[in-house]
């Protein structure tokens, strides 16, 4: 997702290429984003996490990781790390970013690193909540108020692990957040080489809107295609 909050752009999990490892992207990937003021990055997988992506941007970016991931950040030649644990928080250009808890695997695989991973909420004007990857957890209604919550609600297969939700857990997610509008993430875009897309990869948002209906009919669902963008 590339955000912007009032002048300022923010740039979470890039994954800016046709392909990582053995995923291939349904669609042609993103323009590389120009003038960022930061990046967020959730965690170390891969899909999250792509070194070859962040190195078509400027090295002397801001970068916001999780705790263990620095190490990692500035191998790759990026200067302008800083590493926030859940509850810590770092300004960039007046805004307030910070960092939340996430249920979700730490590890980076092949490589021996980890990072316990964290969510973020951008407080500006209209507070934002980028869940990165995670289950739903009870301190997630100590984020609230919120104007958005970008929530994961499927993943690059059709079976999820630990630390994920799916379409209903997410719709859960939104009833314990109460935020002014929600948009699903983190579906329709990757798949592994061996898999054909279906109901599994297409279908999750529509399902999280319909949920989200029952649960919390108040919250504005808005779903988009990648590529597609909204204004608050």
């Amino acid at each position: 997702m590339l955000l912007e909050l009032g002048g300022v752009r923010l740039l979470t999990d890039p994954v800016l290429r046709p392909a990582v490892a053995y995923l291939r992207r349904h669609g042609a990937p993103p323009e590389v984003p120009a003038q960022l003021d930061a990046v967020l990055l959730s965690h170390l997988h891969h899909d999250h996490l792509d070194v070859a992506s962040l190195r078509l941007l400027p090295r002397d970016v801001r970068t916001l990781v999780p705790t263990g991931a620095a190490a990692l950040l500035r191998k790759a030649g990026f200067a302008k790390v800083a590493e926030l644990e859940p509850g810590e928080s770092i300004e960039v250009r007046g805004l307030q970013i910070e960092a939340t808890r996430a249920e979700h695997d730490d590890r980076r695989m092949l490589s021996g690193v980890r990072a316990s991973p964290i969510g973020f909420v951008v407080q500006g004007d209209r507070p934002v909540y980028f869940a990165g990857d995670t289950d739903l957890f009870a301190a997630m209604e100590e984020l609230r108020p919120l104007d958005l919550a970008l929530l994961p609600v499927a993943g690059w297969g059709p079976k999820l692990g630990p630390g994920h939700m799916n379409a209903a857990r997410a719709a859960r997610a939104v009833e314990m957040l109460r935020p002014r509008l929600a948009v699903p993430i983190h579906w329709g875009t990757f798949r592994p080489l061996w898999k054909s897309r279906g109901s599994w990869f297409r279908d999750p948002p529509n399902h999280f809107a319909a949920q989200v209906a029952e649960l919390a009919p108040e919250v504005e669902v808005r779903v988009l295609v990648p590529g597609e963008s909204l204004e608050l």
